[in-house]
């Protein structure tokens, strides 16, 4: 069980559980094998790209300056 199914059936994420066997498998296995871990690091993240905070900042920026109105 996971709280971002959406990652594990884009396939950027695993459900490996907690135990340190699992973990230290998966571990080795994205270390041994760099294919399977370019395939999960190119696949595409269901939550974003990881800059909304920088556009975020952008747009207040503006704002602040006078330049976009926000209403």
């Amino acid at each position: 069980m996971t709280e971002r199914p959406e990652a594990v059936e884009a396939g950027c994420a695993r459900l490996i559980g907690t135990g340190q066997v699992a973990v230290r498998a998966n571990l080795e296995q994205l270390l041994d094998e760099p294919d399977e871990y370019a395939r999960m690091a190119k696949t595409a993240n269901p939550f974003g790209d990881g800059n909304a905070a920088e556009r975020i900042l952008t747009i207040l920026g503006s704002s602040m300056r006078g330049e976009l109105s926000l209403t």
